[in-house]
C-alpha cells in the first residue's frame, strides 16, 4: 500500500488539477435524473414530448464525445476541456430560462452536444501526464468520479426538495467553476499533443476506426458497458420484485461506490507488485468478478443477499474501469490519443441506447433469474474473447 501512496504522491500536479476540477463537475452533476421533471413541471410539455427529447438528449451525447476526440487533438486538451465546461454551463441555464418547447429542445440539444466534449480531452491528458502509472492514475480518476456522483446524489435529492431549477443553476455553476480552475491551472498547450510533431509510423495510424486494436477494445468496452448498465436498468426493478423498497438501490449504489473506492488502492498496490502481470488477465479476472455477482444478484432474496452481489459485481467494476483505458492509452499514437479515447468511449453511448431494450425485454420475457443469468453469460463471453484481443493488440 506505501508504494501506491507513494506513486500517487509523484504525480504530476495536473493530475491532481484535473481530478479536483473533474471531482467538483460530477458533484454537480445531479441534473439527469431530474431533467424530465423540469420538463413536465416547469416548461409544461407532456410526459411523452419529455421522453422524445430525452431521447435527443442520449443521442446527442454520441456525435459530442467524437467530436471531444477530434478537438482535442487538434485544438489541445485544455482548451477542448474549458470549451465542453463552459458549454454545459451556457445549454443548463438556457434550459432553465427556456419557456417553450422549441427553446427547451434546442438547449437540450445543446446540451448533448456539449455533455460529452470533455471526456476524451480528460482521459487523454491523464494519459500524457502519468504514462508510467496509467492503470493507477485512471482507477483513482475513476473512484473520484464515483465517490462524488455518490455525494452528487444525495446533494440532489436535498436541493431538488425545494427547487428543481436550482438543481441546474448549480451544476451550471460548478461547470463554469471548473473551467476556470482547468484555464488558470493549465499553461495553454503545455500538456497538448501539438507540441511535438508525429512521426511518419504514427501519423499513419491516426484513424482509431483503422486500427485492429482499437476496434478490439472497443468491443471489450462494449461487453463491460452493456453489462455494468443493467445495474441501473433493471436492479430496481428485481427488487421491488423481490420484495425490497425500490429506495435501497441507494444502498447498493453506496456499497458498490465503497468497494470502488477501497478496491482501487488495493489494486494498484498489487500491480506495483507485479508490474510484469498481463493486463489482460485482470481484464478477464474483471469479467468473471462482475458476472458472479450478477448470477448472485438473479438468485438473491435479502437485501444482504443483494449487498453481497454489490460487492462482487463492484470488484469486478474495479478491474474493468481502469485497465482497459491504459491499454487503450497505450496502444493510442501520438497526436491522436483523444481520437482514440473518444471511440472508447462510444462504448457507454451504444450500452446506453441498447442496454435499457435490452434488460427490460429480457425481465418481460424470460423473468428474473434468466435475465441475470443471460447477462453474466455475457460477461463469460467478454472474458472468453479477451485473450483474442490481447493477441490483435499484442501484434499491433
Amino acid at each position: 500500500m506505501t508504494l501506491t501512496v507513494r506513486h500517487w504522491r509523484g504525480l504530476p500536479r495536473a493530475v491532481w488539477l484535473l481530478m479536483l476540477a473533474r471531482g467538483l463537475n460530477q458533484l454537480g452533476a445531479f441534473t439527469l435524473p431530474f431533467l424530465i421533471v423540469l420538463l413536465t413541471q416547469r416548461v409544461g410539455m407532456s410526459v411523452t414530448t419529455a421522453g422524445v427529447l430525452m431521447a435527443g438528449f442520449g443521442v446527442a451525447t454520441i456525435p459530442s464525445r467524437i467530436a471531444g476526440g477530434h478537438l482535442a487533438d487538434l485544438i489541445g486538451y485544455r482548451n477542448t476541456i474549458v470549451v465542453g465546461l463552459l458549454g454545459t454551463a451556457v445549454a443548463q441555464v438556457a434550459l432553465v430560462s427556456s419557456t417553450s418547447v422549441v427553446a427547451a429542445a434546442v438547449s437540450i440539444l445543446l446540451f448533448g452536444l456539449m455533455y460529452e466534449l470533455y471526456e476524451p480531452p480528460s482521459q487523454a491528458l491523464l494519459a500524457d501526464l502519468a504514462p508510467e502509472h496509467r492503470p493507477t492514475v485512471y482507477g483513482l480518476y475513476s473512484t473520484v468520479l464515483a465517490v462524488a456522483g455518490l455525494l452528487a446524489g444525495l446533494l440532489g435529492a436535498v436541493v431538488g426538495w425545494f427547487d428543481i431549477a436550482l438543481l441546474f443553476v448549480i451544476d451550471a455553476v460548478t461547470c463554469a467553476l471548473c473551467a476556470l480552475i482547468i484555464g488558470c491551472g493549465l499553461k495553454a498547450g503545455e500538456h497538448d499533443p501539438a507540441r511535438r510533431p508525429a512521426t511518419p509510423e504514427e501519423a499513419r495510424s491516426r484513424s482509431p476506426w483503422r486500427d485492429p486494436a482499437m476496434l478490439a477494445m472497443l468491443a471489450v468496452g462494449t461487453g463491460f458497458a452493456l453489462a455494468y448498465l443493467q445495474i441501473n436498468t433493471i436492479m430496481p426493478l428485481t427488487l421491488r420484485d423481490r420484495g425490497i423498497e425500490a429506495a435501497m438501490f441507494g444502498v447498493l449504489i453506496a456499497v458498490s461506490t465503497l468497494t470502488i473506492a477501497v478496491g482501487q488502492p488495493l489494486v494498484a498496490w498489487a500491480r506495483s507488485a507485479l508490474p510484469s502481470a498481463d493486463p489482460f488477465k485482470e481484464i478477464s479476472a474483471g469479467f468473471l468478478l462482475l458476472g458472479v455477482g450478477f448470477l448472485c444478484a438473479g438468485v438473491a432474496r435479502s437485501l444482504w443477499q443483494f449487498i453481497a452481489a454489490a460487492v462482487l459485481w463492484s470488484a469486478g467494476g474495479t478491474l474493468l474501469l481502469a485497465q482497459p483505458l491504459a491499454v487503450v492509452a497505450d496502444i493510442s499514437p501520438h497526436g491522436a490519443r483523444g481520437r482514440y479515447m473518444s471511440v472508447y468511449g462510444l462504448s457507454w453511448g451504444l450500452a446506453a441506447v441498447l442496454g435499457p431494450f435490452a434488460g427490460t425485454q429480457g425481465l418481460a420475457r424470460l423473468g428474473i433469474p434468466a435475465t441475470w443469468t443471460l447477462i453474466a453469460l455475457v460477461c463469460a463471453i467478454s472474458a472468453a474473447c479477451v485473450p483474442f484481443a490481447a493477441r490483435i493488440v499484442h501484434s499491433r
